[in-house]
């Protein structure tokens, strides 16, 4: 996160020292997910992978943003196109945060049979943060468990008119595609 924060100020303060004849706009995705194209594919993409290879005995108490990667592109050629978009943030996220157990609970009920692999037993705040001592992995979310985040979409809903797909749809064509693509344990 701090690191496309501090890419996003370089952008604006460049467009600042350029001092006109160009412009910016930025989109602000949240995790992003869909369709998987190969084997070698994003953080998101690769959290779903380890929930439906069974990897995670339990899930941590966390919440993030959804959007499809089909949406985001959507939004980025929105905001380039138009001359509103000018000078302007866009986040691009598809209806509320989730918790980790609602994505389990969403590949589970669209996917059926092959999410079996899918656990949704929440673990104790506790353990994630033993874990997080030797693993870390973990370690990263200790700080994040819990918390209630969320965002909105209604900028650029009203002002680029972008209507993203469903939480579910983009998390279940994630799923779809690693099956698709062969990329999950057999």
């Amino acid at each position: 996160m701090k690191s496309k924060t501090l890419a996003e100020r370089a952008a604006w303060d460049f467009i600042a020292a350029e001092g006109g004849g160009l412009e910016l706009a930025v989109v602000n995705p949240v995790g992003i997910f869909g369709p998987v194209l190969g084997s070698d594919h994003s953080t998101s993409t690769e959290f779903v992978q380890r929930m439906m290879n069974g990897a995670m005995p339990g899930l941590p108490r966390l919440s993030f943003g959804v959007v499809d990667a089909r949406d985001v592109a959507d939004l980025h050629v929105r905001a380039m196109a138009d001359p509103t978009a000018e000078g302007e943030r866009f986040l691009a996220v598809s209806g509320d945060f989730m918790t980790v157990r609602e994505i389990a609970q969403t590949l589970k009920t669209r996917l059926g049979e092959a999410a079996a692999r899918v656990k949704t037993p929440e673990l104790p705040d506790w353990l994630v943060r033993i874990v997080g001592l030797f693993n870390p992995e973990a370690a990263q979310l200790v700080t994040e468990l819990g918390k209630v985040k969320n965002t909105t979409n209604a900028k650029a809903v009203h002002v680029l008119g972008w209507a993203p797909r469903s939480r579910e749809d983009a998390l279940a064509a994630t799923g779809e595609s690693l099956i698709r693509l062969g990329l999950l344990k057999t």
